[in-house]
């Protein structure tokens, strides 16, 4: 086999793979394998097993978004096959300097896992190539001898638990610069915050091709007895609906010490993170660019989702104040915070992924913003969850739809307020003037966002982000 069909056959089966993957996000777009590079090789391993990491460049077609991206690929040549990973099989072809191999997601194979934990354990002074650089942070000693889980849930990264001591989140889209998610957590973790999981480590490549550094994983706590936060809103808010005679406060599930709570390590985290980043200005101008930006989606969202047209006046309105104020202070905020990114542990609640949101380039997502951003996204939150549980919860006799609907926005009105009412004290800061008019913008603009959303992925939940817009606008 000539080498340029034993590229032919990689390039087709890596092609059908992350095709086909959860975590690939070009999914609807036309995109080639533009190229395959292979920046490192992980020390250690056993005869007839290498594990590489490669960096694949898919290149878009025309006028379908960003021209290319990079994705990371853990695989793992194994010269003989491994039926115990054959739901794993990427393919099979001449590698070259590795000969004919069989290729698996290294991240399914406890053997390959294996390979990383020991690297974080001990950071080697060097790989076997490339520039990967492994760094430990703390004195906590990992368990080697536990046996990797690759979570199955996961869409835009992959994450593998060792044992119940450490969690491994690999970054699958990968941008050159500092991911937020590893920044934010180790200043977290060395500042002692009781309110994320602490940071283990993280994996860097040095990467001279781009004369920068792209970060490929992090390694943390892995919190085994958590819950997660959306998931105990949804059952208080069941608990609700099935006690026709009691309100939200008579319950046995009420969640709004939880929502207090929540609102208590919300402020924290934020007091945290406006120590240790730089906490900035934006003036008028910036406000108004700030107003004009909502506006501009706004006008984008009436072509999607014509059942906005009754509140652009409102909206309109809301975003107009912004101009309205001469300055605010901006912080390093999470960014995309909901019910979703926060876990209940037996100390309290912890707040996971550190990201920002997922669609804006890796570089909005380390710009300052206001903290009024991260309330506005868990204030929709809890506004959401009652209102799923009303739409989907099982069969219920008609004549209970206006019920439901009245125990749901109870549930929301509770919660909304006992978890504002507990930041706001926390931070010492009573929603008024500036805060009251960014937190009503962020809300805005986060609902807007969410009717597109669902009319394009569920259009049964688009009378979720209308109501709320019928009560507010």
């Amino acid at each position: 086999m000539s080498t340029n069909d034993g590229h032919d056959n990689r390039d087709h089966a890596l092609t059908a793979w992350i095709g086909e993957a959860r975590w690939f996000g070009g999914k609807g777009r036309e995109w080639r394998l533009a190229g395959l590079r292979r920046v490192g090789e992980l020390p250690e391993a056993p005869p007839g097993l290498h594990v590489s990491i490669e960096l694949a460049e898919v290149a878009y077609a025309a006028g379908q978004g960003d021209a290319s991206e990079l994705y990371q690929l853990p695989l793992a040549f194994y010269a003989e096959p491994q039926e115990r990973l054959a739901h794993a099989h990427v393919g099979e072809w001449d590698d070259g300097e590795f000969g004919h191999a069989h290729v698996y997601d290294a991240l399914h194979d406890r053997e390959s896992m294996g390979l990383w934990l020991r690297a974080f354990a001990a950071p080697p002074s060097s790989t076997d190539r490339g520039q990967l650089d492994f760094h430990r942070l703390g004195d906590h000693e990992l368990d080697l001898d536990a046996h990797s889980t690759l979570f199955s849930g996961e869409q835009s990264n992959s994450s593998v638990a060792f044992g119940e001591d450490a969690l491994m989140k690999v970054f699958r889209k990968v941008t050159p610069g500092v991911n937020p998610d590893v920044a934010i957590h180790q200043v977290l973790t060395e500042a002692g915050s009781t309110h994320v999981a602490s940071l283990y480590g993280w994996l860097d490549l040095v990467d001279e091709q781009t004369d920068t550094t792209i970060q490929l994983a992090m390694l943390q706590q892995f919190l085994r007895t958590a819950s997660d936060g959306w998931d105990l809103a949804l059952a208080s808010v069941r608990n609700l609906l099935a006690e026709a005679d009691l309100h939200a406060d008579e319950v046995g599930g009420d969640f709004a010490g939880e929502a207090a709570r929540l609102g208590v390590a919300l402020a924290e985290v934020h007091a945290d993170l406006a120590e240790h980043f730089p906490v900035e200005e934006r003036d008028a101008a910036a406000l108004a660019g700030l107003a004009g930006a909502m506006e501009g989606r706004l006008a984008a969202a009436l072509e999607v989702v014509p059942d906005l047209a009754p509140h652009e006046a409102g909206l309109r309105a809301t975003y107009a104040r912004l101009r309205e104020l001469d300055r605010v202070e901006v912080q390093q905020v999470h960014g995309d915070l909901h019910l979703g990114q926060t876990l209940r542990t037996a100390r309290g609640w912890k707040i996971v992924d550190f990201e920002g949101e997922p669609a804006k380039p890796l570089a909005e997502r380390l710009e300052p913003d206001s903290a009024w951003r991260d309330v506005a996204g868990m204030i929709r939150s809890f506004d959401y969850a009652p209102r799923v549980v009303a739409l989907t919860s099982g069969d219920y006799d008609a004549s209970e739809a206006d019920q439901r609907t009245y125990r749901a926005a109870e549930w929301s009105a509770r919660n909304r307020a006992a978890f504002l009412e507990a930041y706001t004290a926390q931070r010492g800061d009573a929603l008024e003037g500036a805060g009251q008019t960014l937190l009503e913008a962020y809300l805005a603009d986060k609902t807007v966002y969410e009717a597109v959303y669902e009319a394009r992925n569920r259009p049964g939940w688009l009378s979720i982000p209308l109501a709320a817009l019928e009560e507010t606008t």
